[in-house]
C-alpha cells in the first residue's frame, strides 16, 4: 500500500541582493569579517603577534615590550617592561590563550602556578599586573573569581593537586607546601586580571597595525596647510637644486626667491614645486602612525624607481629633467600599494622632490 508522504516541500529562496551595488572588492574578498570575528580564527601564534602589536599602542606606559615564544617560556607570553631592568624590574604579563571557548578558572589557575612557582625561584621577579587575554574573553565564573582575590586564591588551593601541580613542569610535581606554600600565602594576588577583547580592539586600532589586519582602508586626509611664505630649514636641499636647475636653464644666478624677477614662469614652477612637496609631507605624516614602519618609504622607492631611467636621460637643461622627471612620477599607475587610495598626482610631484632632498635624486649634473 502507497503512503503518501506528508512532508510539505518549499522552493528554497534565493536571496535577493538587488538593495547592493556589487564591487570589485567585494567580488575578489568577499563580505568584510569584523575584527573580533577574525580573532577567533587565529591560532595561538597569531593571537600573541596580535597582542604583541596591540601592547605596542599602550604608548608611554612602557620602556619595551618583548614576546616570548617556544618551549620553556615560564608562562611569560607578551612582557612589557616600565625600566630597563625588564624581568628583574617593574614589569606587566599578557598571558594569551587563544581557545574555542572562554577561558575558564582550570586554565587560569595553572598559569597563576607557574607564576608563583617560576617567580618563587627567581627566574623572574613577579609582574606588578597580570592579564588574562583571550578572543572570547573569561567566563562568567573566572570573572567573579578575578574579582574576589581570597575567593581566587582558594579556588587555587582547592585545584591544585588535580589541575595544576603536575603541569607546571615536565621534571616534576609541584607541590603546595613549605617554603613555596608560605610564598603563596604572602604572594598578592590582586595582580590577576582579565583584559576585555573589545577595549583591546579599541585600543589596537591605534597603533600601525590596525588596518594591515583587518582592512577598511586609512580615513579621509585633512587638509593641506597653506604654503609657508619663507622656506623652512628641512627645505633647504631641494630648494638648492631647483635653484641650480633654474640658472642651468636661464643663464641667470638664482639663489633665491627674490632672484624671479622678470622670470615669472619660473616663479611658479618654483611655487608649484614646494606646493607638491608639502602636499607629500603631509601624506607621509597622515600615515605615519596608521601604517606599518617603512610603508610610506616603500611608496617613495617605488616612484624613485620609476623614474630613475627618466632622470638619468639626456635632457636639454636641469629645468627640462625636472619637468620630465615630476610629469613621469604624477601618470604613474601604482593601484597595488597600500597607500594608492590616499594618493593625489601632486603627493607624487612632490616624492620626487622629497627624493632631491634626501639626495637620491639630482636636477643638474654639478648637484
Amino acid at each position: 500500500m502507497n503512503v503518501r508522504s506528508k512532508v510539505e516541500l518549499a522552493d528554497i529562496a534565493i536571496p535577493s541582493t538587488a538593495d547592493t551595488m556589487p564591487t570589485a572588492a567585494l567580488m575578489l574578498s568577499g563580505p568584510p569579517i569584523e575584527p573580533l570575528t577574525r580573532l577567533m580564527t587565529y591560532d595561538s601564534g597569531k593571537w600573541e603577534e596580535f597582542i604583541n602589536e596591540w601592547v605596542t599602542s599602550l604608548g608611554t606606559t612602557y620602556k619595551s615590550v618583548q614576546r616570548f615564544t617556544g618551549a620553556g617560556d615560564k608562562g611569560v607570553d607578551v612582557a612589557a617592561f616600565t625600566d630597563s631592568k625588564q624581568l628583574l624590574g617593574v614589569w606587566h604579563n599578557y598571558q594569551c590563550k587563544h581557545y574555542s571557548k572562554s577561558l575558564g578558572p582550570a586554565d587560569a589557575y595553572l598559569e597563576i602556578g607557574k607564576c608563583l612557582w617560576f617567580s618563587f625561584n627567581e627566574e623572574f621577579d613577579p609582574p606588578s599586573r597580570y592579564f588574562f587575554v583571550a578572543p572570547r574573553g573569561v567566563s562568567t565564573k573566572l570573572g567573579l573569581l578575578l574579582a574576589n582575590k581570597s575567593k581566587l586564591k582558594a579556588g587555587l588551593y582547592k585545584a591544585w593537586e588535580k589541575t595544576v601541580s603536575t603541569k607546571i613542569t615536565s621534571t616534576r610535581s609541584v607541590e603546595l607546601e613549605g617554603d613555596f606554600k608560605a610564598y603563596v600565602e604572602a604572594f598578592d594576588f590582586t595582580i590577576f586580571e582579565a583584559a576585555a577583547p573589545l577595549k583591546i580592539l579599541e585600543q589596537h586600532r591605534k597603533t600601525p597595525y590596525f588596518i594591515q589586519r583587518f582592512g577598511g582602508g586609512l580615513p579621509a586626509r585633512p587638509k593641506v596647510n597653506d604654503l609657508p611664505e619663507t622656506i623652512d630649514p628641512h627645505e633647504a636641499v631641494y630648494t638648492k637644486k631647483l635653484f641650480a636647475a633654474y640658472s642651468d636653464h636661464s643663464g641667470a644666478s638664482i639663489q633665491t626667491p627674490k632672484d624671479f624677477t622678470g622670470l615669472p614662469k619660473l616663479r611658479k614652477h618654483f611655487n608649484r614645486s614646494r606646493e607638491a612637496f608639502y602636499h607629500s609631507e603631509s601624506l607621509r605624516v597622515f600615515v605615519r602612525d596608521k601604517t606599518e614602519p617603512g610603508t610610506y618609504e616603500s611608496l617613495q622607492d617605488e616612484v624613485c624607481d620609476a623614474v630613475a631611467d627618466t632622470c638619468d636621460g639626456d635632457h636639454s637643461d636641469g629645468l627640462a629633467r625636472v619637468v620630465a622627471v615630476t610629469d613621469k612620477a604624477q601618470n604613474l599607475k601604482l593601484d597595488a600599494h597600500p597607500l594608492s587610495p590616499s594618493t593625489f598626482p601632486r603627493d607624487l610631484k612632490g616624492i620626487c622632490h622629497q627624493l632631491a632632498n634626501d639626495d637620491r635624486l639630482d636636477w643638474s649634473d654639478d648637484d
